[in-house]
C-alpha cells in the first residue's frame, strides 16, 4: 500500500474511535441513561358502583368494532344542518337499479367527451387488466 491510503484508513480509523470515547472533540451533550427516576405506581382510586362480571357473560361494549372506528374518525353521530336536510329532502329517493342502468346503452348523459364515453362503455372487471397510456402531446 502506498502512504496517502495508509494515512486515510488511519484517519478514519481514528474518527471512528473518537466517536466511542465520552470526551474528545465528537462530544456531545446527551442524557445520562441510568440517572433516570422512578415515580410512584399510579393509584387507581375506588368505585364502589362497579359490580364484577359474572362468570361467562359476554363483554359489555357499545356497539361493533366498525361502529367505534367510524366514531372515533367522524365524531359519531350529529344532527343535520337546515341546508343538508333540504337538499336530502329535494333529492328524494334513489331507484334501487340506479347503478345497472347508468352502464345501459338507452341511457341518456350529456356529452362529455370521449373520456367519459370510454368510461361508461368500459368493460366491468375487477381492474386487474387494466392499462393506462398517455397520448403524445406534440
Amino acid at each position: 500500500m502506498t502512504t496517502i491510503p495508509r494515512l486515510a484508513l488511519a484517519a478514519a480509523a481514528s474518527v471512528l474511535l473518537a466517536g466511542c470515547g465520552s470526551g474528545g472533540f465528537l462530544n456531545r451533550e446527551r442524557p445520562d441513561e441510568f440517572a433516570v427516576q422512578r415515580q410512584a405506581p399510579l393509584v387507581v382510586p375506588p368505585d364502589f358502583n362497579l359490580v364484577p362480571p359474572a362468570p361467562g357473560a359476554p363483554r359489555p361494549v357499545e356497539g361493533t368494532a366498525a361502529q367505534q372506528a367510524l366514531d372515533a374518525l367522524f365524531g359519531g353521530p350529529a344532527p343535520r344542518s337546515a341546508v343538508e336536510g333540504g337538499v336530502i329532502s329535494r333529492a328524494g329517493t334513489a331507484d334501487p337499479g340506479i347503478r345497472s342502468a347508468v352502464g345501459d346503452a338507452e341511457t341518456n348523459t350529456v356529452a362529455k367527451g370521449r373520456v367519459t364515453q370510454d368510461i361508461v362503455a368500459a368493460p366491468q372487471g375487477d381492474g386487474q387488466s387494466a392499462q393506462a397510456t398517455i397520448p403524445d402531446q406534440r
